[in-house]
């Protein structure tokens, strides 16, 4: 009986235990899959073999490749990996992942062994070491959790398995479907309950250990496609690009805007001053951004101006590779733990410190916009000091392609009615504004002059285009010009009271040189249609709300949040204390005030006192003994009307007979019945009395009949009276 208890209980360990190793491969290729960075055809091919792997355990079928053929595949694949690693992906961490996966689906097909199986759930959790490295989205969170749930009742079943194996007696008399079903309810409820501990654990260390920011895994990932706009070299096209993504790009708090006053700020990024026709370049050299004492990086010839509007924001960056910070228009400092930080001619900011890519930083922008008789003064005033109007050092800022002579003439068209240098720019960003049309459909044709196409063929296209034909019609007219990539407005988060900047909100605009003044921005791009995108819904802003907790908080959780969280935990506690203290002082000034009152009112009135006091007390008795008051009231008013209720009543009666008999020396017993009672009283005269009374009794009592009820107190008057003589 024992070994066939045995073999069930084996082949309930072994079934288990395949399918937990299985859900546990599937959960950590799973958790890899979600980052997006596995390409087509290694994706398809581990999904294949999954499947065909699924369906052999659901088919209880056994597929076991002769081991000779794993030694093959494992030598042939760690070949493979140099000449993927140096011609095929072309990156360590991509290589590394095609041979791990390769690894994996050989080992789902020759495991034998419990070192195979232990290599293959080591091989399940390198992938999701390399989702962690790949994505710092939270839903990476969703796959961890279901990855360490199975792992746990994999490692979990391993050990019972072993133990199985050299077992050599087994207990208990249990049938073997009972043993598997208690088997199934027990790791069900054990492996949860293990994996709230580890995670509870895992938290606390979380929080508590150290933290230093390194930044070692960021040399892995991949630099992402926002680079490719915010670069010294853009094409025509770029921006148009990444606006077809919904990816978010950064949060944006502002300090004291709790509802959305700033959702059309520009953003600004790099500046662009050079055009070939078909690309913009940046060709300002760089300079080191000095650091003062407070750790903010100035940023040099900022100075806030007469219409000056100060704002203080703190951006959170998403892992994008690109090296620019994105800050309002004009910046007048920045802070964050970089190292070195860079700028240029063009007021565009880098990050130069490779180990702490770009996440988190505050900064301070001047964001006040002249008016248009300020600038008119300004630059007539300026008229006189300089004879040209172009910048110290900046000539190239008119510099212009062999371009479409009509981009001239329609430039001079549109401004023949304007008196100065801003009224022309107003009115060719009003002009783009409403005779053209925007969209994100770039065509497939790609035009030999892009910005005469534009202006006088196709007649709509998106922000790039619309910023590139400004910019090159104020050169035309002499005016300097220059396109700026960043980034427009954001939607509103009041949940979190953030911005959620998202790549769909990249954006080109012009800035436009006027001396006395500087550098003014235009955007000369319409108003896209609100129907493209919408506005989110309510979840979707909570979720964002969730994984902005999850960057701020897990990945980018460092030294100074863990000093941060201190002293929010210090603050608290001590604000918890104090307000305990403060609670409890109050109260005992209460009660004492209270003593106080009652000593000089007990001194003053102590007769009143007194019999409140006693009233007091007689109320409680009362209070207490209300349940017996209430039952006897209910007796008394019973036996006084006893055709109410002939049976409740007949036995209030009757109790009070045999009380009255029991005192001249007849007790009834219990064992007795009323006659028989009644039987046993030798006194002749009390004997007919009690009998009758008997005989009324159990008329009331068992037929209910109230005639006799009535007669009840009449006929226990007489037996007293009998007593009494």
């Amino acid at each position: 009986m024992s070994s066939v208890l045995k073999s069930d209980t084996m082949k309930a360990i072994e079934r288990y235990f395949e399918v937990m190793l299985y859900l546990m491969v599937l959960s950590g290729f799973g958790t890899l899959a979600q980052t997006g960075q596995i390409d087509p055809v290694s994706l398809l091919l581990v999904i294949a073999a999954l499947t065909v792997r699924g369906y052999l355990l659901l088919t209880q079928k056994r597929l076991i490749l002769p081991e000779p053929w794993t030694n093959y595949l494992t030598l042939t694949f760690a070949c493979g990996y140099f000449a993927d690693l140096f011609w095929i992906s072309g990156t360590f961490l991509a290589a590394t992942i095609h041979l791990v996966l390769a690894l994996m689906v050989v080992r789902l097909f020759t495991a034998r062994r419990d070192r195979d199986f232990v290599l293959l759930a080591i091989l399940a959790f390198g992938l999701v070491l390399a989702a962690s490295v790949l994505t710092v989205d939270s839903t990476f969170l969703i796959g961890f959790a279901a990855f360490l749930l199975t792992a746990v009742a994999t490692f979990i079943l391993l050990d019972m398995r072993r133990s199985a194996a050299v077992a050599t007696t087994q207990a208990g008399e249990t049938g073997g479907s009972s043993t598997t079903q208690q088997m199934g309810v027990a790791l069900a409820v054990l492996t949860p309950v293990l994996v709230v501990s580890i995670l509870t654990i895992a938290v606390a260390i979380f929080f508590v250990l150290p933290r230093l920011s390194a930044g070692y895994l960021s040399a892995y990932s991949s630099a992402g496609e926002l680079s490719t706009a915010f670069s010294d070299h853009v094409e025509l096209g770029a921006i148009g690009q990444i606006q077809q993504s919904d990816a978010v790009v950064m949060h944006i708090e502002i300090a004291g805007d709790r509802t959305g006053a700033y959702s059309e700020l520009l953003w600004r990024g790099i500046a662009l001053n050079q055009f070939d026709g078909r690309s913009w370049s940046n060709t300002e050299r760089q300079i080191v951004v000095s650091r003062g004492p407070d750790g903010r990086f100035s940023v040099p010839g900022a100075n806030p101006s007469a219409a000056a509007q100060t704002i203080y924001y703190r951006v959170l960056r998403e892992p994008l590779g690109s090296n620019v910070f994105f800050v309002a228009h004009h910046p007048l400092w920045l802070q964050g733990g970089y190292r070195m930080i860079t700028t240029d001619a063009g007021g565009a900011l880098y990050n130069i410190d490779r180990e702490h890519p770009v996440g988190i930083y505050q900064a301070g922008s001047d964001v006040g916009r002249p008016s248009r008789n300020d600038l008119l003064y300004r630059e007539k005033s300026a008229e006189t000091v300089v004879a040209i109007n172009v910048p110290p050092g900046q000539n190239e800022l008119l510099q212009l392609p062999k371009m479409d002579p009509r981009i001239q003439q329609l430039a001079q068209q549109i401004t023949a009615n304007s008196a100065s240098d801003y009224d022309r720019a107003a009115e060719i960003e009003l002009y783009l504004r409403t005779h053209y049309g925007h969209t994100l459909d770039l065509g497939r044709v790609v035009p030999k002059d892009p910005v005469a196409y534009f202006l006088f063929e196709r007649k709509q296209g998106h922000c790039e285009y619309f910023a590139s034909a400004m910019a090159v019609m104020l050169r035309t007219l002499g005016i300097p010009a220059r396109v700026v990539n960043g980034f427009r407005g954001g939607v509103f988060n009041d949940i979190t009271s953030q911005y959620v900047v998202r790549m769909r909100d990249a954006h080109s605009w012009v800035e436009s040189y006027f001396p006395g003044y500087g550098w003014i921005s235009f955007d000369p791009t319409p108003a896209a249609d609100p129907s493209q995108h919408g506005r989110p819904s309510r979840i979707m802003l909570y979720i964002d709300a969730g994984s902005f907790f999850w960057r701020e908080w897990v990945i980018n959780y460092d030294f100074q949040h863990q000093k941060l969280l201190g002293q929010q935990a210090t603050n608290s506690s001590r604000q918890l204390f104090e307000r305990t203290r403060d609670r409890w002082q109050q109260h005992y000034e209460v009660l004492l005030a209270l003593a106080r009152q009652l000593r000089r009112a007990m001194v003053v009135a102590p007769r009143t006192w007194a019999s409140t006091g006693i009233g007091l007390v007689v109320l409680l008795l009362l209070g207490l003994n209300a349940r017996i008051l209430r039952s006897t009231i209910n007796t008394l008013r019973l036996a006084a009307h006893p055709e109410r209720a002939p049976q409740k009543a007949a036995g209030i009666w009757y109790q009070r007979m045999t009380r009255t008999i029991a005192r001249r020396g007849w007790r009834k017993l219990p064992t007795q019945t009323p006659t028989e009672f009644a039987k046993s009283i030798d006194d002749r005269k009390l004997q007919e009395a009690v009998t009758e009374f008997t005989e009324r009794y159990e008329k009331a009592r068992f037929a209910n009949s109230s005639e006799d009820a009535r007669h009840l107190p009449e006929l226990y008057e007489e037996i007293s009276a009998k007593r009494r003589a």
